[in-house]
């Protein structure tokens, strides 16, 4: 496709957000999910760290407030841990027992 057809842009595209402005649409049942298997933030680290993931307690808590991005390898990781499903984790379903 030839490149005159698409407008040039000016402005970075802005980062998506949840429809309540939010980073991430997890963070809450992080909270939760991460309470019911009775760790800490730094616990949880440790845990994703002894799976190969580089997320340290900082990551964790960033992504609890809201104030971080989170990949889809982070994703893999957090539902790999926690052993949950990704749909348990995002939209917290199957969480009854909170």
């Amino acid at each position: 496709m030839r490149q005159d057809h698409f407008p040039e842009r000016k402005e970075p595209m802005p980062k998506p957000r949840s429809k309540t402005g939010e980073k991430n649409l997890i963070s809450k049942n992080l909270v939760a999910l991460r309470k019911r298997n009775h760790f800490s933030q730094r616990l949880l680290a440790y845990h994703l760290q002894l799976n190969g993931y580089d997320m340290d307690k900082n990551v964790i808590t960033r992504i609890e407030t809201n104030k971080r991005y989170v990949t889809d390898i982070e994703l893999k990781a957090l539902c790999e841990v926690l052993n949950v499903t990704y749909d348990e984790l995002i939209d917290g379903k199957n969480n009854s027992s909170f």
